[in-house]
């Protein structure tokens, strides 16, 4: 975790918008001596920031470095709760895993969980995911609604919507949601998302949301098996992207659409995702643990669940599946 003292000078930093600020007026927002100011400072210096030091003028942020610890996601960030409290580390087998036992130990809502390079990452249905290190988000945010077990898989799709829009404003790239968990650019998948729960019969303790977004991979960092199928932010865009900066904006999405979700409940949500999803409306094929539903995507019921309609008019509630999505329905 981040030392206060830290947390407090990005903030000053972030609130000053590359406007100087004096080593007395650093000290008295953080609460420190100047001299304590000047060690945080040498130490975002080997951390890779780039500051600015006039003499009578002060300090500034010039440059970030491309990387997703604290201080770079702190400084930038708007948000209440979501991210206010970061365990960042280098390497970890599954920050999912690590979000669980921050969660059983009593971490507070809004805590995230960050790795540059995960070595057991998984999505739905323990697939793999591929983690490759520093090209990628690879995060887990633990959330604790005052809410019945039954609502937790909207919870998936709430963070389905923050990534897409969070995708669309910062790099205008246009990006789809394919039911119930991936976020694909040109049809192929950038971000994966698994959403598992800690609760008591009648109570929700806490929802583990796992995002997982290739962001500065180039095809060949993938392997081979998946260049037909995946893809990364810079391969669509053309050029680098800073992942802070989409960590962020999703937190800042996330939380919008979460407070929504929580005074309006999933209705807006509801319409928001199917302006997004590649199937409504189209012919799917939806492969189920117990065989094969072919049929005209409907769209989403408001408990998340995916509705068919087959060839005799049957309408069909699929809870879990993979979709293949076929001709669209003239």
């Amino acid at each position: 975790m981040q030392s206060p003292i830290r947390k407090k000078l990005l903030e000053a930093f972030r609130q000053a918008n590359g406007e100087f600020l004096s080593g007395q007026a650093l000290a008295d927002i953080v609460g420190c001596s100047r001299t304590a100011v000047w060690k945080h400072i040498e130490d975002l210096r080997k951390e890779g920031f780039k500051l600015d030091a006039i003499r009578k003028k002060g300090y500034r942020i010039l440059h970030t470095p491309d990387r997703v610890s604290q201080n770079e996601i702190h400084l930038g960030l708007n948000t209440k709760s979501l991210g206010q409290t970061i365990y960042y580390e280098e390497t970890v087998p599954s920050t999912q895993k690590l979000a669980h036992q921050y969660a059983q130990n009593g971490a507070p809502e809004g805590t995230l969980v960050i790795a540059d390079e995960q070595t057991e990452g998984r999505g739905r249905l323990m697939r793999n995911w591929h983690s490759s290190k520093r090209t990628g988000i690879w995060m887990s945010l633990i959330l604790k609604p005052q809410l019945p077990p039954q609502r937790a898989p909207q919870f998936t799709l709430i963070a389905a919507v923050a990534v897409v829009q969070a995708i669309e404003e910062v790099w205008d790239l246009h990006p789809e949601i394919k039911w119930p968990n991936d976020i694909l650019l040109n049809g192929k998948k950038v971000t994966g998302i698994l959403t598992e729960l800690q609760a008591e019969s009648d109570k929700i303790n806490s929802i583990i949301i796992g995002m997982g977004t290739n962001v500065n991979q180039t095809i060949e960092d993938f392997p081979q098996e998946l260049h037909s199928i995946a893809t990364s932010l810079a391969i669509e865009k053309g050029q680098m992207i800073p992942r802070s900066r989409l960590v962020q904006k999703i937190l800042e999405k996330l939380e919008l659409y979460y407070e929504i979700y929580m005074k309006e409940g999933f209705s807006p949500i509801k319409l928001l995702w199917e302006g997004y999803a590649i199937s409504i409306g189209k012919e799917i094929t939806a492969r189920t643990i117990t065989g094969e539903i072919k049929g005209k995507a409907l769209g989403i019921n408001d408990d998340g669940v995916l509705r068919i309609q087959d060839h005799s008019g049957h309408i069909h509630e699929v809870y879990s599946a993979d979709i293949e999505v076929n001709e669209p329905i003239q």
